[in-house]
């Protein structure tokens, strides 16, 4: 029976993170010649997903979707199972089968480390004084931002080090700059920044552009930044392990802690498999699949929000909101600013009442002919309309 196996990417707008990853496909290709080996990407490049796996569908009996995921997160757990029953729907004759996300295992925490002594990590005494600050991406699901944790905890154990913290680039806390600025107050001699991303891309220049600001800051820290883990031999033998356990029927998705089918503390509301399947529907179509496109995700610069409720009402919120809409939308900028209406924001007898974040900028009495100089001022220009301040939150 011909396999096919076909290897998951994210996607990324950076050319050179899919070219990277493509070399990966290229050099597991030549080291797996049981099999034949191609790749799809969940979003943001060619080919798609669901199409790739129809196309090894087309080539073999047998396709195994090996997703080059570190952690099992909404892509693993939705977008992946929703191509393959795509691709299931499409050829009924071939049997598709998952292979988990590569998760917390030893081959890849050695991989870390290496990186991180490859900028010349102390040992001893010197290790004591030293930082490790390993990068995550960041998720919404509690499952494998725990996962992440955990790897920063096994990491860490037995080297030395006088602080291991995980810290996130996006989605989730604690964020970069923050956990920089913990570990200043805490007065090590030397802080190593440790990307634990497979491949290259935006949120590794991002990164760097942050461990320089923090360097011209602090620049008594001696502040490395490792390199990302990329590919590697020992990498290759955790795919062909994954591969392996597709095959035999013994690895199947992760479920056991995910939060859309079992209660997480925090997160109860999220269980259910409709709220799963309608999430990755939106997520799939706001992304349509395509390369190059706006991210659905981009970061607001500013969030508006409207009081209209019902004494803001009866005072002229409505209108106000449709004019901050249009103004905003008019001046191109209904990406990054976004204006919301809300409920009562406990200011009844004061409004309408306006909060501007993350300025913290609250207006009071803001009526629908104020809304132009608030946008023109505030949102565009970032200046207070003073007459119309209310509060400042600090």
């Amino acid at each position: 029976m011909r396999t096919e196996v076909v290897l998951v990417g994210h996607g990324s707008r950076d050319p050179g993170a899919n070219e990277e990853l493509e070399a990966l496909v290229a050099a597991y290709s030549q080291r797996c010649r049981r099999f034949g080996v191609s790749h799809g990407y969940v979003e943001l490049a060619e080919p798609p997903l669901a199409r790739a796996l129809v196309e090894a569908g087309r080539r073999a009996e047998r396709v195994v979707a090996l997703p080059l995921f570190l952690f099992a997160a909404g892509h693993v757990k939705n977008d992946l199972p929703l191509a393959l029953e795509q691709a299931r729907r499409a050829l009924p004759g071939v049997t598709f089968a998952a292979a988990p996300a590569l998760g917390v295992h030893p081959v890849l925490i050695e991989l870390a480390f290496e990186r991180a002594r490859s900028v010349g990590l102390p040992d001893g005494a010197d290790a004591a004084r030293t930082a490790l600050l390993v990068v995550g991406r960041g998720a919404s699901d509690p499952d494998a931002n725990g996962d992440f944790c955990k790897t920063v905890r096994l990491l860490g154990e037995g080297r030395g080090f006088g602080w291991v913290h995980p810290t996130f680039i996006g989605i989730t806390w604690p964020r970069v700059e923050d956990s920089l600025e913990v570990l200043a107050r805490a007065r090590p001699e030397r802080i190593v920044v440790l990307p634990y991303f497979l491949f290259s891309g935006r949120l590794i220049d991002k990164l760097a552009g942050q461990v320089a600001e923090f360097r011209a800051r602090f620049p008594w820290i001696r502040t490395d930044l490792a390199p990302h883990l990329g590919a590697d031999s020992r990498l290759f033998e955790l795919l062909d392990e994954r591969v392996r356990g597709a095959l035999e029927g013994a690895a199947p998705l992760p479920c056991d802690t995910c939060q859309y089918r079992a209660p997480v503390s925090g997160v109860g509301g999220e269980v259910g498999g409709l709220r799963a399947l309608l999430w990755s529907l939106r997520h799939t179509f706001t992304h349509t699949q395509a390369m190059p496109h706006e991210h659905a995700h981009r970061p607001l610069s500013k969030h508006v929000l409207v009081c209209c409720n019902a004494d803001c009402a009866d005072r002229g919120s409505v209108p106000l909101l449709g004019s901050l809409r249009r103004l905003v939308k008019r001046a191109g900028r209904e990406r990054d600013i976004r204006v919301t209406r809300t409920s009562c924001m406990g200011r009844c007898g004061e409004g309408p009442t306006v909060a501007v974040y993350p300025d913290g900028v609250w207006y009071r009495g803001v009526r629908a002919e104020d809304a132009a100089e608030l946008v023109r001022e505030h949102l565009l220009g970032d200046r207070l309309v003073s007459r119309l301040v209310d509060n400042i939150m600090q």
